[in-house]
């Protein structure tokens, strides 16, 4: 059985589009999103609405939960006062997503499960006990199996870091989605993972990111231009 995971979309449509395309080729036989859908993008209705169409199962992330739960990021924030600033400024952007959505998309969000399971593989966005929480790629062997190796099974996908890996530890992988947008590894193009059988690969996807910086400009999302440096660059950036 193929299965395919695409995890934190952002609100991305362009790229979420060319990743579509790119399943077309692959074909996979189960699709699983990995949360993080609306946040910080030009289109988080129209992702949202051709997620529920396409009919995809999927896991809760973090920005999806700091949409239908407000409260999250606060509780998050706490942690690290120096960075007061920048959950302001997520929050204003998470407020403007929160409005466009509306109640009912956003109860759909909060049915989000989780964890997917599918034989021997599971889905979490971050860790499975923490959806604001993850280890890093640096992260060793065994941090990374204290994590995971709980879960139960051999194979643990997971997305939130937005930095696509695959790790073999024992009888353990585990590996990361990467993102569909907001790249942080330097490589501007969206990414997925493909499992066929118990093999993992990962698939870089180019798209026109010129075409969404436009969408990006003409959304009326604030500090759009914070996102668009990030998509520019593949790196993360401060607003």
């Amino acid at each position: 059985m193929r299965i395919a995971v695409v995890s934190d979309i952002h609100g991305n449509r362009t790229a979420f589009e060319a990743v579509l395309a790119d399943l077309r080729d692959s074909s996979p036989d189960l699709i699983l999103h990995g949360g993080d859908i609306a946040d910080s993008g030009s289109s988080p209705v129209e992702i949202v609405d051709r997620i529920r169409d396409l009919g995809w199962q999927g896991v809760v992330g973090n920005t999806d939960e700091m949409l239908f739960r407000p409260d999250s990021l606060a509780e998050f924030a706490k942690g690290a006062p120096q960075l007061s600033a920048l959950f302001a400024t997520i929050e204003k952007m998470a407020a403007a997503t929160r409005d466009a959505l509306g109640q009912e998309r956003l109860e759909w969000l909060g049915r989000l499960p989780l964890t997917q399971v599918h034989g021997p593989m599971a889905l979490v966005h971050a860790s499975p006990e923490h959806i604001w929480r993850s280890p890093a790629p640096e992260a060793s062997d065994e941090e990374l199996s204290s994590v995971y190796s709980p879960v139960g099974k051999q194979i643990v996908f997971y997305g939130h870091v937005h930095r696509p890996f695959i790790r073999q530890i024992g009888e353990l992988t585990v590996a990361n989605a990467g993102s569909v947008s907001l790249s942080y590894d330097g490589d501007r193009r969206a990414s997925y993972l493909l499992l066929d059988g118990s093999t993992p690969q990962i698939r870089r996807v180019e798209y026109e990111i010129e075409k969404e910086l436009r969408a990006l400009a003409n959304s009326g999302i604030p500090h759009w231009e914070w996102i668009a440096k990030t998509l520019q660059s593949g790196r993360p950036q401060m607003p």
